[in-house]
């Protein structure tokens, strides 16, 4: 008898403890991850883009190549302000997925509450 009430309760544990914690971790890790990787490439491309006009700076040699330059600065501020306008769009995204993951994850562990909690009170009828 002993045996099987420990055996409960270590069941119990797993299904309301240890198991919603690992489902959460696995979640985050998940959602840090995604956000890091967006971050970056983001990073990446107005690095990449800063650097594309700077060489084109270092192409100057008269009024025709300045004006060139000019230019290039202004599709490259277009360029950054639509990037920057998309990656902020996925992370958007990416935290309403989050939260709507928590969410459920939420409720599916209300209803395994609320289904031990019926259990225990069936249970304590019976005895």
């Amino acid at each position: 008898m002993s045996k099987d009430i420990t055996n409960k309760f270590t069941e119990q544990f797993e299904e309301m403890m240890v198991s919603p914690l690992r489902g959460i971790g696995a979640m985050n890790l998940e959602f840090t991850e995604k956000m890091v990787n967006a971050q970056l490439d983001s990073a990446r491309a107005m690095a990449d883009l800063g650097l594309a006009q700077a060489r084109v700076w270092l192409e100057v040699k008269d009024a025709d190549g300045f004006k060139k330059a000019v230019e290039s600065q202004q599709k490259a501020a277009q360029d950054a302000g639509e990037r920057l306008k998309k990656d902020s769009e996925a992370l958007m995204s990416l935290s309403q997925d989050y939260l709507q993951q928590g969410q459920k994850m939420t409720e599916e562990q209300g209803k395994k509450v609320q289904k031990a909690a019926d259990e225990q009170v069936k249970s304590a009828g019976k005895r």
